[in-house]
């Protein structure tokens, strides 16, 4: 499971000129689930999100995460963050899970965030979205469960 957190003001995503989520201050996650992934890989990068501490503290140090700021998110599906570039000019989504699998847990990702967060929004899966937010700092961080899970190096 690949995550691309930005860390944002406020963040909407529309769906045929309707806003379908957003959030305010907290994050927005681009999600993309690979076909090996499990729970198990929503689980650890779904609570070393909540962790990270990637907000300022009333010293100006990035010291707070956003469990701590009582903190919002927009999840938003992402299948071609699996996209595999190696060969060509065409990149290939091979490793993106099946559909039916990405959405199961994609849901369950932000099922657990929203069982430790006051407001998750959500993008709607296998739609073509636009998103808009503000960006905070910038700050940019890409996580992969892989890295997170050493039994699936």
């Amino acid at each position: 499971m690949i995550a691309v957190l930005q860390r944002v003001k406020m963040a909407s995503v529309t769906v045929e000129d309707r806003i379908v989520g957003s959030c305010g201050r907290g994050v927005c996650i681009l999600l993309g689930v690979a076909r090996e992934d499990t729970e198990e890989d929503a689980k650890v990068l779904a609570e070393k999100i909540l962790g990270l501490r990637i907000f300022q503290d009333e010293n100006d140090k990035m010291n707070l995460s956003l469990k701590d700021m009582d903190g919002e998110a927009l999840i938003v599906s992402n299948f071609t963050l699996l996209a595999s570039y190696k060969k060509g000019k065409r990149p290939d989504y091979m490793g993106a899970a099946a559909p039916a699998e990405a959405k199961r847990l994609y849901e369950y990702f932000a099922y657990l965030c929203e069982e430790q967060l006051h407001h998750v929004g959500r993008g709607q899966f296998g739609s073509h979205m636009e998103i808009a937010m503000t960006c905070d700092g910038p700050v940019t961080i890409t996580m992969d469960s892989r890295v997170l899970r050493p039994d699936r190096k």
